[in-house]
């Protein structure tokens, strides 16, 4: 019996934290992220600049999308284009 009670107040505990967790971020319940400036500092794409969009292309080999990579809408078209290009090219798979 006392374990019964125990397993219930790790329960209680264990959803207001949750709810805790969710209120205090956002109201889907994710984990909030302060987003870095990914392009600060650069003024115009370049194609032969693989190392630089590697940075926003997965593993697989596609393109992040904005909310992972913190760009702003005309960022992350900017650095699609270039990275769809350079894949012309033979640059970035």
């Amino acid at each position: 019996m006392a374990m019964r009670i125990v397993a219930r107040e790790r329960d209680k505990d264990r959803d207001r934290d949750r709810d805790r967790d969710r209120d205090s971020n956002n109201m889907m319940g994710g984990v909030m992220r302060r987003r870095a400036l990914p392009m600060e500092g650069v003024k115009e794409l370049a194609l032969n600049d693989p190392e630089f969009l590697r940075r926003f292309v997965t593993e697989q080999g596609k393109i992040m999308p904005r909310r992972r990579t913190g760009c702003t809408p005309e960022q992350q078209r900017q650095i699609a284009k270039a990275i769809r290009r350079s894949r012309v090219v033979g640059l970035v798979k």
